[in-house]
Order: structure tokens, then C-alpha cells, then sequence
């Protein structure tokens, strides 16, 4: 199989061509740059100003202004002379949609245009067409038609274009001859990008965004492959999860879905989409670039000869089910609880409440499957809970089956008493090596690994690891062992979510074990570290429901509000999270406008969409239910639309 990337086990930029924006190159090995987007109404020229001067103090090297309409590209125009007036030279990029018109105005007049190949010529219906051969090229006929001034304006005068597709806003005519799949993101753009090229125009950067870090993933990879096969050569990427929410949950889907590409040497220019003010997404690009700053990892690790799973579909990793590890059961967390004498109280951080009174605990969604301390505990645990202590210790506790040895590979092969139930060997991931330690492995179907790294590679080295582990036969669980030595906790949250997401992502783990530690070791190495177990174990639920890999929580798709969005975005975000936080495994998008809503809800169970100034449309799926209603009634029609379809439960008290 042709790789998406240039290596699997050495950090390596891909090769693209270099694109101008004004005074900026991307692409080309050149660094990779940050930028955001501005959410006021573009036709208030000095609140933009104001805006995008924050964005560019905050470090964004590009700012992209909406342009829905011819009116508000003009626009575009005194809101660059203002900024130039006041010595500010960033380039600036005009987001379109819908309007070739406005995309030709604009061309004029800012650095870049960003087109979106889903609705720039194709209306969205959510009709199911079906096209022969000669109609499906006619269709691509009218695009080259209305596609071409745009691009003919573009070179006269040097204007860079983004063709940024986006996964929930395929046209009709996509979907209908190739499903709502990351090939149907990549052959949408391919289409406009064979008429830039037959036309000698080069100046293009692409995307292929998702608010689902798997398809997203999937849809930059398989662009690659597709633009080597076909062309020869790559353009540069932008990357972007779209819609990934505020908060603690759009940095950690944000940084999986740009990270695992990063990893890899893909991409060459970002923006995190957060629910936020634009200028607080900068920072959040900052540490997930600086990873990948001056980056020069040394590998001793095996080159990758032939990938012995599809990097462009999903699927997990074929295991055997060690207790409630591996085979089709969901990935475990564990929580490291390092500190002495350990009470009821402090599993309170990690999922578990104890109520003396009643001698009962309360058992959340999001709660560890196990903890890692150095000590048998003088207390009865909840039933689902297990720990994890080192070998020597295990040989101390009267539960032989709720407590669990770690050993390390010297501890495991000289041991001379093993738990019948489940053994976890703590591994080194460069020590996997095909022969005596895979056959030992393998031949005891106890045996789980927690593997991890100790450096930048850590990532490829475990997923070097898991290669070996499948080309040998080994079917025997992983979990993914994460110590964050940055002293940050943003860097930390960053440094967890790539780490494992990346792999979560391809299918490899059935666990996650993160920890925050100065040394950076493995886990029976490390010193011990008093760490916010509260946010690590938030964290670890996060990455996973990110991943998709087990869901605990509602999930929300919030797009950043820009300058169609007809309400406030935010307020309305932390309104509809109130109520519905509870409502495990369901999806709620909460768009701004119509333009991108409906489309971009992709996968979302519900949708509330902003339609009119005040006025909220409520979807099920892509299927309207009710539109035009009064924004101050909305949230509680959208309560009685999940209860109508029968996703709703009651808070416990």
C-alpha cells in the first residue's frame, strides 16, 4: 500500500508546492503557520479591525473574514486599507459560500479566497440524484464554467485560493455517487482542483474538515495518495477539525484530529475551531505547533514496510479479551493515584463517590476502570473498580483477583508466581522486537502490555510496536501508557490528546493510561506526582469520545461563530449544555446560520440552527422539524424533540 506520509517511524515533512499569501509562503518545508477567524458582522468595518488586530497580537499569521455576499466582500476593502493605515500587513482571506460573485469580488481585493467545492456551484438539497456517466460530466462542465473567472481573476492578481471541503456540506451530486465518505470529500475537491491545474493555476492550499476526528484523518490521507497518483505532486494542507466545540472537549478533538496528521509530516498550515472568542484559539495552535518545532527525532525503529492495517478506513486492532481488556470491549482508563494512604474520598476525582451513610458509591459514566498506586488499600472498593500495583505488592494483597501485578519484563520473565486472571507487563515500546518477547507473549493469554515511549516519538514508536505486535501474530491488548513531562497543563492536554488519539485513531489500543510526570518514564519508573487526577481523567474520557472509541458524554457540534451567526453562539452553546449534559451518546450541533448549519450538523442526532435574526430551526438528523421559532423558547422545544424521539432521560438527583 502507497503511504500517505513519508515515513511511519521517522518524523518527516511532506513535500508540497509553496503557495504565496501576500508576503506569507506556505508550504514548501517552510514553518507552520497559525491562523483564526474573525466572528463579527462583517460589515462593521471597525469591529472587525478591532478583532482581527487582536487575532494577529494573539499570533495569527492569517485572518479569514466571511463574505456571504457581494456587499460584504466589498467591504473587505476598507477594512484592509484600515488595518494597512494602522501598520498591520497580515494577509487577510475571504470566506465564501454559495457566491461566485462575492469570491470574484473579493479576489480583487484580499490575499486569498477560501471557496467550499460543496456549495460553491451545487445547491444543497439532501436530495438522492441519480446521474449517467455523460450527466455526471456535464455537471462538471457547469462547474468549470463558473468556476473558471474565479480562477483566471486569482492569477491576474496573485491571489492565493483555498478549495476547503468540508464533510457535512458535500453537494448532492457527491453524495449521491460516492456516499458521505472522506473519498466523496477528496473527489469534491479533486474536481475544482483538475480545472485550477488545467488552467496552470497553482496558488491553492486545501482541507478536508470534519467535526469527526476519524473521518477528517481518513479524508487528508487519502487527498495525499490521490494528488500523488494523480498529479505527481501535493498542494499544501490546511487542517481543521470543524465544529469542535469550547472548552476542555474542542481542544482535545482538535488537537487529535490536527495532531495525528502533524505526526506524520502532513500539514503546513492550522486553525482550531473553538466555540470561543477567535483570539483564544491562537494559543491552542501555538502549543500543538511548537511539537513539531525544530523536530528531530532519532528512531532506531524499523522502517515500515507494509502497513499491516488500512490508515484510510477504521478498525481496531484484532485482541483477545484479558478481563475487561481487549477483543470487542470498549478501552479501559486507568487513573494513577500515587499518593500515601488513600481514602474513599479521593476516588471521588476519578468517577467514584462514597457515601458513608449509606455505605453505597455512586459509579459515573466517566469512571477509571482502574488505578495504579504502590499500595494494597485499607478500604472495600466499588465492584467495578480494579487496581493495578507493582508485582511485589500484588504478592501482599488477600484479593488476587481485584488487585492486578505490573511487571516489567525482567520482573515477568523471572516471576515465579502470576495472577491466573490478568498480568500487565509494563514495555518499553522500541523493546518490541519479533522473536523471544513476542512469542512469550503471545503464548500467555493473561498477558496485557502497557507499552510507552520516551521522547517526541513516543507515538510512532508505539505504533511501530502494535505493527510488529500484528505482523507476528500477537493478539494479546494494549494500553497506551502517556506521561506528559511538560510542567503546562495546556501543554499536557495537548501532549495526551496526540499521543493517544493519533493511535486510538488507526485503531491501535485498548486502554489509555495518562499520567503527568517531570522524568518522563514509564510507569514503574516514574517518581510519584501529585497530579489534578479530576482533569486527567476528564481528559482520558475525552480523548475517547473524541476518537469515538467509547462514548460517556453528550457530544456537541458548535461551530465558531463568525459573521452570519445569528445569535450568540456561545451563551447559547453553555445554555443547551446545561440541560442536556446528562444525555449520554447523543450528538447536539448548535450552528450559527443557515449557510453552513444543515450540512456541516453531519452526523449530529439533533440540530439547532440560527435561520433568521431570533429565530432557531430545529432538526433531527438532516430532516427539519420545526422551523422559525422564537429563540426564547427553542431550547425547550429542542428538550421536547429529543423526548419525542425517545433520547431523553432524566437527570439523577
Amino acid at each position: 500500500m502507497q503511504l500517505y506520509c513519508n515515513s511511519l517511524t521517522e518524523y518527516k515533512r511532506l513535500a508540497t508546492l509553496e503557495v504565496k499569501v501576500g508576503d506569507l509562503l506556505i508550504g514548501n518545508f517552510n514553518p507552520i503557520r497559525i491562523q483564526t477567524m474573525t466572528t463579527t458582522d462583517t460589515m462593521d468595518t471597525m469591529g472587525t479591525v478591532a478583532q482581527a488586530i487582536r487575532c494577529i497580537e494573539a499570533g495569527a499569521e492569517l485572518v479569514r473574514i466571511t463574505a456571504p455576499s457581494k456587499k460584504e466582500a466589498e467591504n473587505l476593502l476598507p477594512i484592509k486599507n484600515e488595518l494597512r493605515k494602522r501598520g498591520y500587513t497580515t494577509p487577510l482571506v475571504a470566506d465564501i459560500h454559495f457566491t461566485p460573485n462575492a469570491a470574484e469580488i473579493a479576489a480583487r481585493i484580499v490575499e486569498k479566497v477560501r471557496v467550499n467545492p460543496g456549495n460553491y456551484v451545487d445547491k444543497k438539497k439532501f436530495e438522492t440524484l441519480e446521474y449517467t456517466d455523460a450527466e455526471y460530466l456535464e455537471e462538471i462542465d457547469r462547474i468549470r464554467e463558473r468556476f473558471t473567472p474565479l480562477v483566471n481573476i486569482c492569477k491576474e492578481y496573485g491571489t492565493a485560493m483555498r478549495i476547503g471541503t468540508n464533510h457535512g456540506s458535500l453537494s448532492d451530486r457527491i453524495m449521491s455517487r460516492y456516499g458521505d465518505t472522506p473519498m466523496g470529500m477528496v473527489e469534491s475537491a479533486m474536481e475544482f482542483l483538475r480545472i485550477a491545474e488545467a488552467l496552470q493555476y497553482r496558488n491553492i492550499v486545501l482541507s478536508m474538515k470534519s467535526s469527526n476526528p476519524q473521518v477528517m484523518v481518513q479524508a487528508y490521507r487519502l487527498l495525499v495518495q490521490t494528488m500523488q497518483q494523480e498529479l505527481g505532486h501535493c498542494y499544501p494542507l490546511h487542517l481543521g477539525v470543524t465544529e469542535a466545540g469550547d472548552g476542555e472537549d474542542g481542544r482535545i478533538k482538535s488537537a487529535i484530529g490536527i495532531g495525528t496528521l502533524l505526526e506524520d509530516g502532513v500539514g503546513d498550515t492550522i486553525r482550531v475551531s473553538l466555540t470561543e472568542d477567535p483570539e483564544f484559539e491562537l494559543p491552542v495552535c501555538r502549543d500543538i505547533v511548537k511539537r513539531y518545532t525544530n523536530r528531530n527525532d532519532t528512531t532506531s525503529m524499523a522502517p515500515v514496510e507494509n502497513i499491516p492495517y488500512s490508515p484510510f478506513e477504521y478498525k481496531r486492532r484484532e485482541t483477545i479479551a484479558v478481563n475487561n481488556t481487549g477483543d470487542k470491549q470498549v478501552p479501559v482508563v486507568v487513573a494513577s493515584l500515587t499518593q500515601e494512604n488513600i481514602t474513599p474520598a479521593d476516588l471521588k476525582a476519578i468517577g467514584y463517590t462514597y457515601d458513608a451513610d449509606t455505605d453505597k458509591w455512586n459509579i459515573a459514566d466517566a469512571a477509571a476502570d482502574y488505578i495504579f498506586t504502590h499500595h494494597v488499600l485499607s478500604f472495600a472498593l466499588p465492584g467495578t473498580l480494579k487496581v493495578i500495583v507493582p508485582a511485589a505488592v500484588w504478592q501482599q494483597a488477600a484479593d488476587k483477583e481485584k488487585y492486578v501485578p505490573l511487571f516489567s519484563w525482567e520482573s515477568y520473565t523471572s516471576a515465579t508466581q502470576k495472577s491466573a486472571v490478568m498480568n500487565i507487563i509494563a514495555l518499553p515500546a522500541a523493546a518490541v522486537q519479533a522473536g523471544e518477547i513476542t512469542t512469550r507473549i503471545a503464548a500467555d493469554k493473561t498477558a496485557v502490555l502497557a507499552l510507552y515511549g520516551h521522547n517526541t516519538a513516543a507515538m510512532p514508536e508505539i505504533r511501530r510496536a502494535c505493527i510488529t505486535l500484528m505482523e507476528s501474530k500477537v493478539q494479546n491488548p494494549c494500553i497506551l501508557y502517556c506521561n506528559a513531562s511538560e510542567a503546562n497543563a495546556d501543554d499536557q492536554l495537548i501532549h495526551h490528546a496526540i499521543e493517544t488519539g493519533a493511535l486510538l485513531l488507526d485503531g491501535l489500543g485498548d486502554g489509555i493510561w495518562l499520567t503527568a510526570t517531570p522524568d518522563g518514564k514509564g510507569p514503574l519508573e516514574s517518581a510519584a506526582t501529585v497530579v489534578n487526577n479530576t482533569v486527567v481523567n476528564n481528559i482520558a474520557f475525552g480523548i475517547l469520545q473524541a476518537t469515538r472509541t467509547r462514548i460517556s458524554k453528550t457530544e456537541y457540534i458548535s461551530c465558531p461563530s463568525c459573521g452570519r451567526t445569528l445569535f450568540d453562539l456561545q451563551e447559547t452553546t453553555a445554555k443547551i449544555r446545561a440541560v442536556t449534559h446528562h444525555l449520554k451518546g447523543v450528538k447536539i450541533a448548535i450552528m450559527g446560520c443557515i449557510v453552513n448549519g444543515p450540512g456541516e450538523m453531519a452526523d449530529a442526532d439533533f440540530g439547532y440552527v440560527g435561520s433568521g435574526v431570533g429565530k432557531i430551526t430545529l432538526y433531527k438528523g438532516k430532516e427539519v422539524v420545526k422551523r422559525a421559532l422564537n429563540s426564547e423558547g427553542a431550547v425547550d422545544e429542542l428538550i421536547n424533540l429529543i423526548k419525542e424521539n425517545g433520547m431523553w432521560v432524566e437527570k439523577e438527583a
